[in-house]
């Protein structure tokens, strides 16, 4: 299940994005939408915590980044609201929006991995992994247009370099730009 391509994460279609969060939980629904829509990755989405979530923003906070370069405030855009409103009524997460089964601290990565893993089982899905959800929202903000830089400040890459490994260029993306010359 892990990756494709080259050792990167496989960038998933809008059939597959549905169908994977068709079986999910309303919990592990709400954790990978968050990677999807905030184009964050996986250990950042379960740390978050319950007061890092209101008026429209999710805060990724910089202890969390990978590297602990500073916080993001991402809006919650309306389809991301209404899954995590689905999962904030069958729950009130104390600490952690995610709490493990102690409540002190967030769900495992490991948890996320194996609830992934069974759903694109069940679907016959390969090559797919936690990573897959970030970025296929960096390369679909990409792919619609949004600046670089735009993506650069969302995703919480330090450098444009990094940023371009993780965006799929398509064959149909390069005779689109070679059509604009």
């Amino acid at each position: 299940m892990k990756r494709d391509r080259n050792g990167q994460a496989k960038i998933l279609s809008e059939e597959e994005v549905a169908a994977i969060f068709n079986l999910l939980n309303p919990r592990d629904r709400a954790i990978f939408a968050i990677c999807l829509f905030c184009g964050c990755r996986i250990s950042e989405a379960l740390s978050i915590r319950a007061g890092d979530v209101g008026n429209g923003i999710i805060t990724i906070r910089k202890a969390n980044t990978k590297g602990k370069k500073g916080s993001r405030s991402l809006p919650i855009s309306l389809s991301l609201e209404k899954i995590l409103n689905d999962y904030l009524e069958i729950t009130s997460p104390n600490e952690y929006l995610f709490p493990g089964r102690a409540g002190d601290k967030p769900l495992t990565r490991a948890y996320t991995d194996l609830a992934l893993r069974q759903a694109c089982d069940r679907l016959g899905f390969k090559g797919i992994s936690t990573h897959s959800f970030r970025r296929t929202a960096l390369t679909r903000m990409h792919a619609a247009g949004v600046p670089l830089r735009t993506i650069q400040k969302i995703s919480g890459h330090s450098s444009l370099g990094t940023l371009a490994l993780y965006l799929e260029v398509t064959d149909e993306n390069v005779r689109d730009a070679v059509g604009f010359i």
